[in-house]
């Protein structure tokens, strides 16, 4: 990748990856007799959480307890920290050094109960395109504590055995070697939720271009990369989008690539996508907690201000639990919860997010109907800069990114189960695919499962 040395861990090269592509293609567009039973497709996409984060205790999966020695974390020079520093509150600003934590944190995951609860927030945790690459760091996985603006708290883990989700990964399947589609943060990976692609942004202003030196690295920060890629967090120019942005230089500009939706209403297979707080933020009066760049079909010309297509299509949160109840759910349905409830750090905390997760589904299991012909797919956009053991294998110049929790909850989702199949974002597009008989978006949809693996069809 220009300006950034590619990394090289767990590389996919010659053969070897033909061969795995091959296969993974073979298996992806093979349609399982009875998958035609699934008449729904739930995405519910959570915020800013590392499998190990979460699910790093879970007895039967590859989590902390079944990663052996794990190298300390070093310091930009490689020398490794004596000491975890102290995790930073980024919630106060200026940012402050977390005094509910100690000083002298030793240089290893820590258990996050141990010192703050887990209906507690913390402070939140740099995420950005750059600073992920940098963290992996040709998989060692030993600079997330280096790149964060949080200090040691990228080192911590919660018992997530409290948890609703950690109840459904024990009923049903939870992949545990899912990987989050493109380095970076949540603005890219709901983009390569829909589309499987990277947004683009010609001659974009100086002073929101990346810059870096004659050996890649990064000197100053920025939404959009010095080759036109749209990596961090921006605002899309159409609705709705910060009162507080008046220049449509620091927006966005349309998107013309195709998306999942298209693919969809090509076919007359209805859609929707759900959004916390949606109704309010179109009406100019956004909560406080609405994340504007969590709305990746408003990025799209296709679903424009005004357009028939943005009004099918895009809905409030309280419009899905309206069409559970009136029996008129469409066949494919994304869910993102209000940020409040969508765990991420800083302004969310594990709990209440874990509820929402716990709202939709018994909603869902309480219709029968509804319930025997469904599968819900429980993902997280991105790791949100927490440290995970795993290193992501090397698929291309965009990613994946770090491992995030994945749990497949369905009458169909094998029971008890623990999924080892390499997924990443995409896998989820591909599962709409071969369910609804769809063309790819992407070439990267060749190269992972399409979560069949995680499913029986009796």
């Amino acid at each position: 990748m220009p300006g950034l040395a590619m990394p090289g861990w767990i590389l996919l090269g010659g053969m070897a990856a033909l061969a795995l592509a091959t296969a993974n293609a073979r298996q992806a567009t093979a349609k399982p007799a009875g998958m035609e039973k699934i008449e729904h497709v739930i995405v519910l996409f959570m915020e800013n959480r590392s499998f190990d984060n979460i699910f790093g205790l879970f007895p039967t999966a590859n989590g902390i307890l079944a990663a052996g020695q794990i190298p300390p974390q070093v310091d930009k020079g490689g020398v490794p920290y004596a000491t975890l520093p102290q995790p930073i509150n980024t919630n106060v600003k200026p940012a402050v050094p977390d005094g509910r934590f100690p000083t002298n944190l030793p240089n290893r995951p820590f258990l996050t109960e141990t010192y703050v609860p887990i209906d507690v927030r913390t402070g939140d945790l740099v995420h950005r395109w750059y600073q992920e690459q940098y963290q992996i760091n040709d998989g060692r996985m030993d600079e997330f504590v280096a790149w964060s603006d949080a200090a040691g708290l990228a080192m911590s883990y919660y018992d997530g055995s409290r948890l609703a989700l950690w109840r459904y990964a024990q009923e049903f399947t939870l992949a545990d070697d899912f990987f989050h589609a493109a380095f970076g943060g949540s603005f890219l990976n709901h983009m390569w939720l829909v589309c499987a692609c990277m947004p683009r942004y010609e001659n974009a202003p100086p002073d929101l271009v990346a810059q870096l030196d004659g050996d890649g690295k990064l000197m100053k920060d920025g939404a959009v990369t010095p080759e036109g890629w749209a990596v961090n967090t921006i605002q899309s120019v159409y609705q709705p989008h910060s009162a507080a942005i008046t220049d449509s230089k620091k927006l966005l500009p349309p998107q013309t690539q195709p998306t999942i939706g298209d693919r969809l209403s090509e076919r007359g297979i209805s859609w929707a996508y759900y959004s916390g707080g949606w109704n309010d933020a179109l009406a100019g009066k956004p909560a406080p907690s609405f994340q504007f760049h969590h709305q990746p079909f408003a990025y799209f010309q296709q679903y424009a201000d005004g357009t028939p297509a943005k009004a099918e299509h895009l809905k409030d949160a309280a419009d899905f639990f309206a069409a559970v109840d009136n029996g008129i759910l469409p066949a494919v349905v994304f869910y993102k919860p209000l940020g409040v409830e969508n765990m991420h750090p800083g302004y969310a905390d594990v709990v209440d997010g874990d509820k929402e997760i716990e709202r939709v589904v018994e909603t869902v299991q309480s219709n029968p109907l509804l319930w025997n012909s469904t599968a819900i797919i429980v993902t997280y956009d991105e790791n949100g800069g927490f440290w995970d053991h795993v290193a992501p294998p090397k698929v291309d110049r965009y990613g994946p990114g770090t491992r995030v929790p994945t749990v497949i909850i369905s009458p169909f989702a094998k029971r008890g189960h623990v999924d080892h199949t390499f997924y990443d974002t995409t896998s989820v597009l591909k599962f709409i695919e071969t369910r609804f008989d769809l063309a790819p978006l992407s070439e990267r949809e060749a190269k992972v499962g399409d979560l069949t693996n995680a499913f029986v069809f009796y």
